[in-house]
Protein backbone atom coordinates (compact mmCIF):
# COMPACT_ATOMS: atom_id res chain seq x y z
CA UNK A 1 0.00 0.00 0.00
CA UNK A 2 3.01 2.25 -0.41
CA UNK A 3 2.01 3.24 -3.94
CA UNK A 4 -1.08 4.99 -5.21
CA UNK A 5 -1.99 2.24 -7.72
CA UNK A 6 -5.28 0.60 -6.76
CA UNK A 7 -5.06 -2.14 -9.39
CA UNK A 8 -4.43 -5.83 -8.71
CA UNK A 9 -0.73 -5.23 -7.86
CA UNK A 10 -1.40 -2.43 -5.41
CA UNK A 11 0.07 -3.03 -1.97
CA UNK A 12 2.92 -5.30 -3.04
CA UNK A 13 5.60 -2.59 -2.66
CA UNK A 14 4.96 -2.32 1.08
CA UNK A 15 7.23 -5.25 1.84
CA UNK A 16 10.47 -3.28 2.04
CA UNK A 17 9.18 -0.78 4.60
CA UNK A 18 7.14 -3.32 6.50
CA UNK A 19 9.95 -5.86 6.77
CA UNK A 20 12.34 -3.16 7.93
CA UNK A 21 9.88 -2.00 10.56
CA UNK A 22 9.25 -5.56 11.75
CA UNK A 23 13.00 -6.11 11.99
CA UNK A 24 13.31 -2.98 14.19
CA UNK A 25 10.44 -4.17 16.40
CA UNK A 26 12.01 -7.59 16.82
CA UNK A 27 15.31 -5.89 17.71
CA UNK A 28 13.63 -3.95 20.50
CA UNK A 29 11.91 -7.09 21.80
CA UNK A 30 15.29 -8.83 21.82
CA UNK A 31 16.70 -6.08 24.05
CA UNK A 32 18.84 -4.37 21.44
CA UNK A 33 20.56 -1.08 22.16
CA UNK A 34 18.81 2.27 21.99
CA UNK A 35 18.72 3.80 18.51
CA UNK A 36 21.33 6.46 17.81
CA UNK A 37 20.67 9.72 15.98
CA UNK A 38 21.40 8.24 12.55
CA UNK A 39 19.09 5.25 13.18
CA UNK A 40 16.32 7.64 14.24
CA UNK A 41 16.73 9.87 11.20
CA UNK A 42 16.70 6.90 8.83
CA UNK A 43 13.62 5.43 10.52
CA UNK A 44 11.78 8.76 10.37
CA UNK A 45 12.63 9.19 6.68
CA UNK A 46 11.40 5.68 5.89
CA UNK A 47 8.23 6.11 7.92
CA UNK A 48 7.59 9.47 6.29
CA UNK A 49 7.87 7.98 2.82
CA UNK A 50 5.62 5.13 3.84
CA UNK A 51 3.09 7.55 5.31
CA UNK A 52 2.95 9.47 2.05
CA UNK A 53 2.50 6.28 0.01
CA UNK A 54 -0.22 5.00 2.34
CA UNK A 55 -2.08 8.29 2.12
CA UNK A 56 -1.86 8.28 -1.69
CA UNK A 57 -3.18 4.71 -1.85
CA UNK A 58 -6.05 5.44 0.54
CA UNK A 59 -7.07 8.53 -1.40
CA UNK A 60 -6.97 6.55 -4.66
CA UNK A 61 -9.12 3.83 -3.10
CA UNK A 62 -11.51 6.48 -1.80
CA UNK A 63 -11.81 7.91 -5.31
CA UNK A 64 -12.01 4.53 -7.12
CA UNK A 65 -14.97 4.31 -9.52
CA UNK A 66 -15.81 0.83 -8.27
CA UNK A 67 -16.03 2.02 -4.66
CA UNK A 68 -18.34 4.90 -5.63
CA UNK A 69 -20.57 2.50 -7.54
CA UNK A 70 -20.67 0.10 -4.61
CA UNK A 71 -21.66 2.90 -2.24
CA UNK A 72 -24.56 3.99 -4.44
CA UNK A 73 -25.86 0.60 -5.64
CA UNK A 74 -28.74 -1.44 -4.23
CA UNK A 75 -26.69 -4.56 -3.57
CA UNK A 76 -27.74 -8.09 -2.74
CA UNK A 77 -26.30 -11.53 -2.15
CA UNK A 78 -22.55 -12.08 -2.03
CA UNK A 79 -21.71 -8.52 -3.04
CA UNK A 80 -23.80 -7.01 -0.25
CA UNK A 81 -22.12 -9.21 2.36
CA UNK A 82 -18.59 -8.56 1.12
CA UNK A 83 -19.09 -4.84 0.58
CA UNK A 84 -20.50 -4.41 4.08
CA UNK A 85 -17.32 -5.97 5.44
CA UNK A 86 -15.08 -4.03 3.02
CA UNK A 87 -16.75 -0.71 3.89
CA UNK A 88 -16.07 -1.37 7.56
CA UNK A 89 -12.46 -2.26 6.66
CA UNK A 90 -12.04 1.06 4.82
CA UNK A 91 -13.34 2.93 7.88
CA UNK A 92 -10.83 1.07 10.09
CA UNK A 93 -8.12 1.86 7.53
CA UNK A 94 -8.63 5.58 7.98
CA UNK A 95 -8.68 5.15 11.76
CA UNK A 96 -5.40 3.28 11.62
CA UNK A 97 -3.95 5.86 9.25
CA UNK A 98 -4.92 8.72 11.55
CA UNK A 99 -3.26 6.91 14.48
CA UNK A 100 -0.21 6.25 12.33
CA UNK A 101 -0.05 9.92 11.32
CA UNK A 102 -0.36 11.05 14.93
CA UNK A 103 2.36 8.68 16.11
CA UNK A 104 4.70 9.80 13.34
CA UNK A 105 4.03 13.50 14.08
CA UNK A 106 4.72 12.93 17.79
CA UNK A 107 8.01 11.19 17.00
CA UNK A 108 9.02 14.05 14.73
CA UNK A 109 8.29 16.58 17.50
CA UNK A 110 10.59 14.71 19.87
CA UNK A 111 13.30 14.58 17.24
CA UNK A 112 13.00 18.29 16.50
CA UNK A 113 13.62 19.33 20.13
CA UNK A 114 17.37 19.28 19.68
CA UNK A 115 19.78 18.97 16.84
CA UNK A 116 21.74 16.47 18.88
CA UNK A 117 19.19 14.47 20.91
CA UNK A 118 20.26 13.34 24.38
CA UNK A 119 19.83 9.81 25.71
CA UNK A 120 16.37 10.43 27.13
CA UNK A 121 15.24 11.66 23.68
CA UNK A 122 16.76 8.62 21.98
CA UNK A 123 15.11 6.21 24.44
CA UNK A 124 11.74 7.88 23.87
CA UNK A 125 12.22 7.86 20.08
CA UNK A 126 13.23 4.20 20.16
CA UNK A 127 10.05 3.36 22.05
CA UNK A 128 7.88 5.44 19.73
CA UNK A 129 9.43 4.13 16.53
CA UNK A 130 9.87 0.48 17.49
CA UNK A 131 7.69 -0.25 20.46
CA UNK A 132 3.91 -0.83 20.76
CA UNK A 133 3.24 2.79 21.48
CA UNK A 134 0.23 3.43 19.23
CA UNK A 135 -3.12 3.13 21.02
CA UNK A 136 -6.02 2.13 18.78
CA UNK A 137 -9.37 2.72 20.45
CA UNK A 138 -12.73 1.60 19.04
CA UNK A 139 -11.38 0.24 15.73
CA UNK A 140 -10.13 -3.20 16.58
CA UNK A 141 -10.87 -6.11 14.31
CA UNK A 142 -14.02 -8.14 14.99
CA UNK A 143 -13.52 -10.50 17.90
CA UNK A 144 -10.53 -8.53 19.33
CA UNK A 145 -10.36 -6.01 22.14
CA UNK A 146 -12.01 -2.64 21.64
CA UNK A 147 -8.67 -0.94 22.31
CA UNK A 148 -5.20 -2.24 21.62
CA UNK A 149 -1.61 -1.08 21.38
CA UNK A 150 0.38 -1.66 18.22
CA UNK A 151 3.82 -0.79 16.96
CA UNK A 152 4.13 1.23 13.79
CA UNK A 153 5.25 -1.94 11.94
CA UNK A 154 2.22 -3.87 13.22
CA UNK A 155 -0.02 -0.99 12.28
CA UNK A 156 1.31 -0.97 8.71
CA UNK A 157 0.85 -4.73 8.44
CA UNK A 158 -2.72 -4.38 9.72
CA UNK A 159 -3.43 -1.63 7.15
CA UNK A 160 -1.95 -3.73 4.36
CA UNK A 161 -4.32 -6.61 5.13
CA UNK A 162 -7.39 -4.39 5.32
CA UNK A 163 -6.40 -2.57 2.16
CA UNK A 164 -5.88 -5.78 0.17
CA UNK A 165 -9.28 -7.17 1.20
CA UNK A 166 -11.09 -3.93 0.44
CA UNK A 167 -9.32 -3.40 -2.87
CA UNK A 168 -10.14 -6.97 -3.94
CA UNK A 169 -13.86 -6.32 -3.50
CA UNK A 170 -13.73 -2.93 -5.26
CA UNK A 171 -11.65 -4.10 -8.23
CA UNK A 172 -13.68 -7.31 -8.74
CA UNK A 173 -17.03 -5.49 -8.67
CA UNK A 174 -15.74 -2.76 -10.99
CA UNK A 175 -14.37 -5.36 -13.45
CA UNK A 176 -17.72 -7.17 -13.63
CA UNK A 177 -19.67 -3.94 -14.01
CA UNK A 178 -17.26 -2.78 -16.72
CA UNK A 179 -17.51 -6.04 -18.68
CA UNK A 180 -20.98 -7.55 -18.45
CA UNK A 181 -23.72 -4.84 -18.48
CA UNK A 182 -22.39 -3.22 -21.67
CA UNK A 183 -22.13 -6.59 -23.42
CA UNK A 184 -25.61 -7.52 -22.23
CA UNK A 185 -26.97 -4.23 -23.61
CA UNK A 186 -25.34 -4.86 -27.00
CA UNK A 187 -26.78 -8.37 -27.08
CA UNK A 188 -30.19 -7.01 -26.10
CA UNK A 189 -30.04 -4.59 -29.04
CA UNK A 190 -29.20 -7.47 -31.38
CA UNK A 191 -32.05 -9.43 -29.81
CA UNK A 192 -34.46 -6.56 -30.57
CA UNK A 193 -33.40 -6.51 -34.23
CA UNK A 194 -33.77 -10.29 -34.47
CA UNK A 195 -37.25 -10.16 -32.92
CA UNK A 196 -38.37 -7.54 -35.46
CA UNK A 197 -37.01 -9.64 -38.29
CA UNK A 198 -38.66 -12.75 -36.87
CA UNK A 199 -42.05 -11.07 -36.69
CA UNK A 200 -41.74 -9.98 -40.31
CA UNK A 201 -41.55 -13.62 -41.43
CA UNK A 202 -44.19 -14.93 -39.03
CA UNK A 203 -41.85 -16.37 -36.37
CA UNK A 204 -43.79 -15.63 -33.19
CA UNK A 205 -44.06 -17.21 -29.73
CA UNK A 206 -46.49 -20.10 -29.69
CA UNK A 207 -46.30 -20.50 -33.47
CA UNK A 208 -42.65 -21.36 -34.04
CA UNK A 209 -39.94 -22.81 -31.75
CA UNK A 210 -37.59 -19.94 -32.56
CA UNK A 211 -40.24 -17.49 -31.39
CA UNK A 212 -40.34 -19.28 -28.04
CA UNK A 213 -36.54 -19.24 -27.92
CA UNK A 214 -36.53 -15.47 -28.41
CA UNK A 215 -38.89 -15.06 -25.47
CA UNK A 216 -36.63 -17.24 -23.29
CA UNK A 217 -33.51 -15.28 -24.31
CA UNK A 218 -35.28 -11.98 -23.58
CA UNK A 219 -36.23 -13.14 -20.10
CA UNK A 220 -32.72 -14.49 -19.48
CA UNK A 221 -30.99 -11.24 -20.48
CA UNK A 222 -33.37 -9.15 -18.38
CA UNK A 223 -32.81 -11.30 -15.31
CA UNK A 224 -29.06 -11.52 -15.95
CA UNK A 225 -28.61 -7.76 -16.18
CA UNK A 226 -30.60 -7.17 -12.98
CA UNK A 227 -28.53 -9.78 -11.16
CA UNK A 228 -25.20 -8.42 -12.45
CA UNK A 229 -26.05 -4.89 -11.31
CA UNK A 230 -27.19 -6.02 -7.85
CA UNK A 231 -24.63 -8.77 -7.20
CA UNK A 232 -21.56 -8.39 -9.44
CA UNK A 233 -19.34 -10.54 -7.22
CA UNK A 234 -21.59 -13.52 -7.97
CA UNK A 235 -20.14 -13.30 -11.48
CA UNK A 236 -16.47 -13.12 -10.47
CA UNK A 237 -14.02 -16.01 -10.84
CA UNK A 238 -10.96 -15.47 -8.58
CA UNK A 239 -7.62 -16.44 -10.05
CA UNK A 240 -6.34 -19.65 -8.51
CA UNK A 241 -2.97 -19.38 -6.81
CA UNK A 242 -2.93 -15.55 -6.87
CA UNK A 243 -2.92 -13.41 -3.76
CA UNK A 244 -2.93 -10.06 -5.58
CA UNK A 245 -6.04 -7.92 -4.96
CA UNK A 246 -8.48 -8.14 -7.86
CA UNK A 247 -6.91 -11.25 -9.35
CA UNK A 248 -9.46 -13.07 -11.49
CA UNK A 249 -11.92 -12.47 -14.31
CA UNK A 250 -15.68 -11.94 -14.83
CA UNK A 251 -17.74 -15.11 -15.24
CA UNK A 252 -19.46 -14.72 -18.64
CA UNK A 253 -20.93 -18.23 -18.80
CA UNK A 254 -24.61 -17.23 -18.75
CA UNK A 255 -24.01 -14.39 -21.18
CA UNK A 256 -22.12 -16.67 -23.57
CA UNK A 257 -24.93 -19.25 -23.53
CA UNK A 258 -27.52 -16.55 -24.28
CA UNK A 259 -25.37 -15.22 -27.12
CA UNK A 260 -25.04 -18.71 -28.64
CA UNK A 261 -28.78 -19.29 -28.35
CA UNK A 262 -29.48 -15.98 -30.09
CA UNK A 263 -27.02 -16.87 -32.85
CA UNK A 264 -28.86 -20.16 -33.43
CA UNK A 265 -32.18 -18.31 -33.68
CA UNK A 266 -30.66 -15.73 -36.01
CA UNK A 267 -29.47 -18.48 -38.36
CA UNK A 268 -32.95 -19.99 -38.29
CA UNK A 269 -34.51 -16.64 -39.17
CA UNK A 270 -32.02 -16.20 -42.01
CA UNK A 271 -33.00 -19.62 -43.32
CA UNK A 272 -36.65 -18.56 -43.29
CA UNK A 273 -35.71 -15.37 -45.14
CA UNK A 274 -33.87 -17.43 -47.73
CA UNK A 275 -37.03 -19.50 -48.17
CA UNK A 276 -39.03 -16.34 -48.83
CA UNK A 277 -36.58 -15.34 -51.55
CA UNK A 278 -36.34 -18.64 -53.46
CA UNK A 279 -39.55 -20.45 -52.48
CA UNK A 280 -41.01 -20.36 -56.02
CA UNK A 281 -37.87 -21.82 -57.61
CA UNK A 282 -37.68 -24.55 -54.98
CA UNK A 283 -41.34 -25.44 -55.47
CA UNK A 284 -40.82 -25.65 -59.25
CA UNK A 285 -37.79 -27.89 -58.72
CA UNK A 286 -39.81 -30.09 -56.35
CA UNK A 287 -42.59 -30.51 -58.89
CA UNK A 288 -40.02 -31.47 -61.51
CA UNK A 289 -38.43 -34.11 -59.27
CA UNK A 290 -41.77 -35.63 -58.34
CA UNK A 291 -42.86 -35.58 -62.00
CA UNK A 292 -39.71 -37.43 -63.03
CA UNK A 293 -40.33 -39.96 -60.28
CA UNK A 294 -43.91 -40.49 -61.51
CA UNK A 295 -42.75 -40.92 -65.12
CA UNK A 296 -40.08 -43.37 -64.05
CA UNK A 297 -42.61 -45.43 -62.10
CA UNK A 298 -44.97 -45.39 -65.11
CA UNK A 299 -42.11 -46.58 -67.31
CA UNK A 300 -41.37 -49.32 -64.79
CA UNK A 301 -45.01 -50.48 -64.84
CA UNK A 302 -45.00 -50.59 -68.65
CA UNK A 303 -41.69 -52.42 -68.66
CA UNK A 304 -43.01 -54.95 -66.16
CA UNK A 305 -45.85 -55.85 -68.49
CA UNK A 306 -43.39 -56.23 -71.34
CA UNK A 307 -41.09 -58.43 -69.26
CA UNK A 308 -43.95 -60.66 -68.15
CA UNK A 309 -44.97 -61.11 -71.82
CA UNK A 310 -41.50 -61.69 -73.23
CA UNK A 311 -39.56 -63.45 -70.46
CA UNK A 312 -40.63 -66.84 -69.14
CA UNK A 313 -39.98 -68.25 -65.66
CA UNK A 314 -38.67 -64.90 -64.32
CA UNK A 315 -39.57 -63.23 -61.03
CA UNK A 316 -40.45 -59.62 -61.77
CA UNK A 317 -40.94 -57.33 -58.73
CA UNK A 318 -44.18 -55.36 -58.42
CA UNK A 319 -44.13 -51.60 -59.04
CA UNK A 320 -45.85 -49.38 -56.49
CA UNK A 321 -47.77 -46.26 -57.38
CA UNK A 322 -46.64 -42.69 -56.64
CA UNK A 323 -47.09 -41.65 -52.98
CA UNK A 324 -50.05 -39.29 -52.73
CA UNK A 325 -48.81 -37.86 -49.42
CA UNK A 326 -45.96 -36.05 -51.19
CA UNK A 327 -48.38 -34.42 -53.59
CA UNK A 328 -50.55 -33.35 -50.66
CA UNK A 329 -47.56 -31.87 -48.86
CA UNK A 330 -46.49 -30.11 -52.06
CA UNK A 331 -49.95 -28.54 -52.29
CA UNK A 332 -49.68 -27.49 -48.62
CA UNK A 333 -46.28 -25.90 -49.31
CA UNK A 334 -47.72 -23.93 -52.21
CA UNK A 335 -50.52 -22.73 -49.93
CA UNK A 336 -48.01 -21.65 -47.26
CA UNK A 337 -46.22 -19.62 -49.90
CA UNK A 338 -49.43 -17.93 -51.06
CA UNK A 339 -50.32 -17.08 -47.45
CA UNK A 340 -46.71 -15.89 -46.67
CA UNK A 341 -46.38 -18.43 -43.87
CA UNK A 342 -42.62 -18.61 -44.37
CA UNK A 343 -41.84 -20.09 -40.96
CA UNK A 344 -44.03 -23.11 -41.81
CA UNK A 345 -42.85 -23.34 -45.39
CA UNK A 346 -39.16 -23.51 -44.44
CA UNK A 347 -39.12 -26.90 -42.62
CA UNK A 348 -41.74 -28.35 -44.99
CA UNK A 349 -39.65 -27.52 -48.05
CA UNK A 350 -36.54 -29.09 -46.54
CA UNK A 351 -38.43 -32.29 -45.73
CA UNK A 352 -40.11 -32.38 -49.15
CA UNK A 353 -36.82 -31.92 -51.01
CA UNK A 354 -35.24 -34.81 -49.15
CA UNK A 355 -38.22 -37.12 -49.62
CA UNK A 356 -38.67 -36.19 -53.30
CA UNK A 357 -35.07 -37.13 -54.07
CA UNK A 358 -35.58 -40.38 -52.18
CA UNK A 359 -38.73 -41.08 -54.19
CA UNK A 360 -36.91 -40.49 -57.49
CA UNK A 361 -34.11 -42.81 -56.41
CA UNK A 362 -36.66 -45.49 -55.45
CA UNK A 363 -38.42 -45.16 -58.82
CA UNK A 364 -35.14 -45.57 -60.68
CA UNK A 365 -34.22 -48.61 -58.62
CA UNK A 366 -37.66 -50.10 -59.36
CA UNK A 367 -37.20 -49.55 -63.11
CA UNK A 368 -33.75 -51.15 -62.98
CA UNK A 369 -35.06 -54.16 -61.08
CA UNK A 370 -38.02 -54.64 -63.44
CA UNK A 371 -35.98 -54.40 -66.65
CA UNK A 372 -33.13 -56.61 -65.40
CA UNK A 373 -34.38 -59.70 -67.36
CA UNK A 374 -34.54 -57.65 -70.57
CA UNK A 375 -30.99 -56.47 -69.91
CA UNK A 376 -29.87 -60.08 -69.47
CA UNK A 377 -31.58 -61.06 -72.73
CA UNK A 378 -29.95 -58.12 -74.54
CA UNK A 379 -26.55 -59.14 -73.19
CA UNK A 380 -27.05 -62.73 -74.39
CA UNK A 381 -28.16 -61.51 -77.85
CA UNK A 382 -25.09 -59.32 -78.09
CA UNK A 383 -22.80 -62.14 -77.06
CA UNK A 384 -24.39 -64.52 -79.63
CA UNK A 385 -23.98 -62.03 -82.48
CA UNK A 386 -20.39 -61.27 -81.44
CA UNK A 387 -19.42 -64.96 -81.69
CA UNK A 388 -21.22 -65.31 -85.02
CA UNK A 389 -19.16 -62.40 -86.37
CA UNK A 390 -16.01 -64.06 -85.07
CA UNK A 391 -16.91 -67.30 -86.87
CA UNK A 392 -17.50 -65.39 -90.10
CA UNK A 393 -14.11 -63.68 -89.85
CA UNK A 394 -12.43 -67.10 -89.67
CA UNK A 395 -14.34 -68.38 -92.74
CA UNK A 396 -16.42 -70.92 -90.82
CA UNK A 397 -19.85 -69.38 -91.33
CA UNK A 398 -21.08 -72.50 -93.20
CA UNK A 399 -20.06 -75.01 -90.51
CA UNK A 400 -23.21 -77.17 -90.03
CA UNK A 401 -22.73 -77.67 -86.24
CA UNK A 402 -22.19 -73.96 -85.65
CA UNK A 403 -25.20 -73.09 -87.80
CA UNK A 404 -27.35 -75.52 -85.87
CA UNK A 405 -26.30 -74.25 -82.45
CA UNK A 406 -26.57 -70.63 -83.50
CA UNK A 407 -30.09 -71.17 -84.79
CA UNK A 408 -31.11 -72.95 -81.58
CA UNK A 409 -29.83 -70.10 -79.40
CA UNK A 410 -31.35 -67.47 -81.66
CA UNK A 411 -34.76 -69.12 -81.62
CA UNK A 412 -34.76 -69.00 -77.83
CA UNK A 413 -33.57 -65.39 -77.59
CA UNK A 414 -35.83 -63.96 -80.30
CA UNK A 415 -39.00 -65.83 -79.35
CA UNK A 416 -41.56 -64.84 -76.74
CA UNK A 417 -41.77 -65.80 -74.02
CA UNK A 418 -38.01 -66.32 -73.66
CA UNK A 419 -36.65 -68.83 -71.19
CA UNK A 420 -33.50 -67.02 -70.06
CA UNK A 421 -31.94 -70.02 -68.34
CA UNK A 422 -32.33 -72.26 -71.42
CA UNK A 423 -31.24 -69.45 -73.73
CA UNK A 424 -28.10 -68.87 -71.68
CA UNK A 425 -27.19 -72.55 -71.90
CA UNK A 426 -27.76 -72.48 -75.69
CA UNK A 427 -25.46 -69.47 -76.03
CA UNK A 428 -22.81 -71.23 -73.91
CA UNK A 429 -23.03 -74.32 -76.18
CA UNK A 430 -22.54 -72.11 -79.24
CA UNK A 431 -19.57 -70.45 -77.59
CA UNK A 432 -17.94 -73.80 -76.80
CA UNK A 433 -18.56 -75.09 -80.33
CA UNK A 434 -17.06 -71.91 -81.76
CA UNK A 435 -13.98 -72.22 -79.57
CA UNK A 436 -13.50 -75.89 -80.56
CA UNK A 437 -13.92 -75.13 -84.29
CA UNK A 438 -11.10 -72.63 -84.14
CA UNK A 439 -8.65 -75.24 -82.80
CA UNK A 440 -6.35 -77.21 -85.17
CA UNK A 441 -8.05 -80.47 -86.36
CA UNK A 442 -5.74 -82.73 -84.32
CA UNK A 443 -6.60 -80.80 -81.13
CA UNK A 444 -10.38 -80.94 -81.53
CA UNK A 445 -12.25 -83.29 -79.19
CA UNK A 446 -14.28 -86.10 -80.76
CA UNK A 447 -17.94 -85.13 -81.24
CA UNK A 448 -20.53 -87.30 -79.54
CA UNK A 449 -22.76 -89.09 -81.99
CA UNK A 450 -25.93 -87.39 -80.81
CA UNK A 451 -24.39 -83.99 -81.60
CA UNK A 452 -23.54 -84.83 -85.25
CA UNK A 453 -25.17 -82.24 -87.57
CA UNK A 454 -28.34 -83.28 -89.32
CA UNK A 455 -27.84 -82.11 -92.94
CA UNK A 456 -31.12 -83.47 -94.16
CA UNK A 457 -33.24 -81.51 -91.65
CA UNK A 458 -34.55 -78.04 -92.30
CA UNK A 459 -34.19 -75.35 -89.61
CA UNK A 460 -37.21 -75.70 -87.34
CA UNK A 461 -39.31 -72.70 -86.65
CA UNK A 462 -39.25 -71.20 -83.16
CA UNK A 463 -41.66 -72.37 -80.52
CA UNK A 464 -43.12 -68.96 -79.98
CA UNK A 465 -43.88 -65.73 -81.68
CA UNK A 466 -40.87 -63.96 -83.23
CA UNK A 467 -39.66 -61.21 -80.89
CA UNK A 468 -37.62 -58.49 -82.50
Amino acid sequence: MTVSDTGPDAGQDTRTHTEAAEAEAQSVEAGSAVMDRDDVDRALARLGAEHEAVETSLLALQDHAGRRLLEGAALSGTTKERWTAADADITRLWTYFDAYSGALAAAREVRERRRWPNREDLVELTERLRGPGVLIAGAAAEGAALAERLSLAELVARMNGLYARSLDVVVAADAVWSALPARIDLLAAELHRTRSLAHSVGVRPGEHPSGDDLEDITAELTELRTRVIADPLAFWLPATGSSAPGGGRPDTGRYDRAALALEDVRREIEAVLDVRQDAEQRLIALRDVLSRADRTLAEARTARGEVLAKIAASEVPAVSGPPTVLQEQLAAAAEHRRQARWHRLSPLLESLEERAEEELRRARESLTAVTAPLAVRAELRGRLDAYKAKVARHGMAEDPLLIERYDAARRMLWSAPCDLRAAEQAVLRYQRATAESLLPPQDRPEQPRHEQPRHEEQRPDGPGEEDA
